[in-house]
């Protein structure tokens, strides 16, 4: 993402999600990642994606790692029928985390914490409609973007449930965010369905922005084999 968007600076950390700076309780560490991210500052003199060349002592390996939860074989049905099946048992798991923690970081795009099934739902109609042109129709939700702007923050709000749902799984091993987004678009129903979606916004394409957010749906190598982000767009301004 950061190679399309093409930022001045940008350190990229090989640390699992939701360690930016790696190990926990190592301030030196800490210390050492932010200060090799303020040095671009001064070493960058054009558009730099610099990579972090240390390992946090404290990662385990996860190459391994399998998704503990049982979501059991693919149930029959419609893609909305079966996402609401896989979301119906994680949401022990999700609802957790949020205990454990006090907060989610689900609802950007609109969608409060108990609106879960009806954001699957509409997600699901997309893909299933290829319609990404008309927001999806609830009463419940009071979408916060455009489409097809939306789609991306729908996406994130639905990939944040599972992560949420996986932060509780037990174990010891956690993953890191390769593993996670391996685990969603290989083994998951949200991964089969944020695929439909890109495909609906690619047969839009006469619209740059539903080409942009193809390539901010999918992870970079997840979309039939390559690249969400086309290889000549002109992409609107924000």
């Amino acid at each position: 993402m950061s190679e399309a968007v093409v930022p001045p600076r940008a350190l990229w950390v090989p640390f699992p999600l939701g360690r930016p700076l790696g190990a926990i309780g190592d301030p030196e560490f800490q210390k050492d990642v932010l200060k090799a991210a303020f040095d671009l500052l001064h070493t960058a003199v054009e558009p730099t994606i610099e990579n972090y060349p240390n390992a946090a002592p404290d990662i385990e390996a996860v190459e391994d790692w399998a998704c503990p939860l049982n979501l059991g074989p693919a149930s029959s049905g419609s893609l909305t029928d079966r996402l609401l099946a896989e979301i119906a048992l994680l949401r022990p798991w999700a609802i957790e985390t949020r205990r454990e923690r006090g907060r989610t970081l689900f609802g950007v795009s609109g969608a409060e914490d108990d609106n879960i099934d009806e954001l699957a739902r509409c997600l699901a109609v997309v893909a299933e409609t290829g319609d990404v042109t008309n927001k999806p129709a609830t009463e419940e939700i009071s979408w916060a973007f455009e489409m097809p702007l939306l789609l991306r923050h729908m996406a994130d709000d639905l990939r944040t449930f599972y992560h949420e749902a996986i932060a509780s799984q037990p174990g010891s091993n956690s993953p890191d965010h390769d593993a996670l987004t391996l685990w969603i678009f290989n083994e998951t129903v949200l991964g089969e369905t944020l695929l439909s979606v890109a495909d609906g916004l690619t047969d839009t394409s006469d619209s740059p922005m539903a080409q942009l957010v193809r390539g901010l749906l999918i992870p970079e190598g997840h979309y039939r084999g390559g690249s969400a982000f086309p290889a000549e767009v002109n992409f609107p301004t924000p």
